[in-house]
């Protein structure tokens, strides 16, 4: 898999909604239906990816530590699944269950969604705030596979706990770094 990193949409832009099907629930999801008034996070997710593997357990851990704090999460995998079977809706499903997702994982099936976040690879995260503005993007933290650094989810949680403390969120963020969106041909 190659290595790509995030294209670093603007701070300060207005979360992109979106109507997707939640592979969980089976339910149809905007971002309206799971924007919080604290902050709201989006992640561009794929189930085959091994960046995403790798920060499966963070993700369910910060999950974990910040859903009660009001902070709510969405997952969304764009991959054209023609080519990449894994990452079909039925098999999101699963994985979710196995991994202990406890937020929606969406499939954006004609790929828009990332358009419109401009969303390059899997994972990439977007930290909105409560009036549905981006405060950060890019990076977990800096472990990757095979670096030998800690999976602490350093930087993005810095991000939530300046957000929930209302105070600001630096400016140098680094890119999030995994395998490309799959796009479709």
């Amino acid at each position: 898999m190659a290595f790509k990193e995030s294209n670093m949409l603007a701070l300060g832009t207005k979360a992109p909604d979106f109507s997707l099907p939640d592979t969980i629930s089976g339910k149809t999801v905007s971002f309206s239906d799971i924007q919080s008034n604290k902050a709201t996070v989006v992640m561009f997710l794929c189930n085959h990816c091994p960046y995403v593997i790798h920060v499966n357990p963070e993700i369910v851990t910060l999950t974990q530590d910040y859903q009660p704090q009001g902070v709510n999460f969405v997952g969304i995998s764009s991959n054209d699944v023609e080519r990449y079977p894994a990452d079909s809706p039925e098999k999101m499903k699963v994985l979710a269950e196995e991994v202990g997702y406890t937020f929606p994982y969406l499939y954006d099936e004609s790929q828009e969604v990332a358009k419109q976040y401009d969303a390059a690879c899997t994972p990439d995260f977007y930290l909105f705030d409560g009036e549905g503005r981006l405060a950060y993007r890019g990076r977990l933290d800096e472990s990757r596979p095979k670096n030998d650094k800690p999976l602490t989810g350093a930087d993005l949680r810095t991000a939530l706990d300046a957000i929930l403390n209302g105070l600001p969120i630096t400016d140098k963020q680094y890119p999030s770094g995994g395998c490309g969106i799959k796009w479709k041909e």
